[in-house]
């Protein structure tokens, strides 16, 4: 059983170390190249779930959740600028989102899977990348939740601008968030085209 995973596990560890890595590199105003990256985990755990089922989705996602607090806790002991790479609220916030967008993927694709090919993918893709957004962004960086670790300074992160640059005033932050889930719904869409030739591809060759 362990064996059939391998493919799904690292395919997910891949995706979460590059992800970690790249979200230290800006592209553009509001987005990092991890943005980019990061939304394919979501391919991965729907692809599980197609050809091998629930549980071991979920079990590729643990695995994704344990290779995600080593990246993070190798990013707090390592120094930049104006301060470690990765604080106490970006580790909590991304493993929590990781976690519950990735769970939450898996328990609605499965809800759908008997569905037309294309909806248990998009719509579990859609609810899980918007949990994921909303936990890892208001985690990270909200001021309501400053308690949450005080020493960390996330003021710059409050300071009131347009949204996206063009929308009513809003902390950046919200700007920040909106530009990767933008991203991610755009990339669930791309998936698509990835999931349904992989998925013929596996089903002709067990036919």
């Amino acid at each position: 059983m362990f064996k059939s995973l391998i493919p799904g596990i690292l395919a997910m560890a891949t995706l979460v170390v590059a992800s970690n890595i790249l979200v230290q590199h800006l592209l553009g105003p509001w987005l990092t190249w991890g943005a980019l990256t990061y939304p394919f985990a979501f391919l991965v755990t729907d692809l599980t779930n197609r050809l091998q089922g629930p549980a071991a989705a979920r079990r590729v996602v643990y695995a994704g959740f344990v290779v995600g607090v080593i990246c993070s806790l190798i990013g707090t002991q390592i120094m930049g600028e104006f301060g470690p790479l990765v604080t106490l609220r970006v580790a909590l916030g991304s493993g929590l989102a990781f976690l519950c967008a990735q769970l939450t993927d898996v328990a609605v694709f499965n809800r759908l899977r008997y569905r037309g090919w294309w909806r248990a993918p998009l719509v579990s893709t859609l609810f899980g990348a918007t949990l994921d957004t909303a936990l890892f962004f208001s985690i990270a960086f909200s001021a309501s939740l400053i308690w949450l670790d005080p020493a960390t300074d996330v003021s710059w992160a409050n300071e009131s601008l347009p949204l996206l640059g063009l929308g009513p005033m809003a902390p950046l932050w919200v700007s920040l968030a909106a530009a990767d889930w933008l991203v991610k719904l755009a990339l669930a869409a791309v998936a698509l085209v990835p999931f349904r030739l992989i998925v013929g591809k596996f089903t002709a060759a067990l036919a």
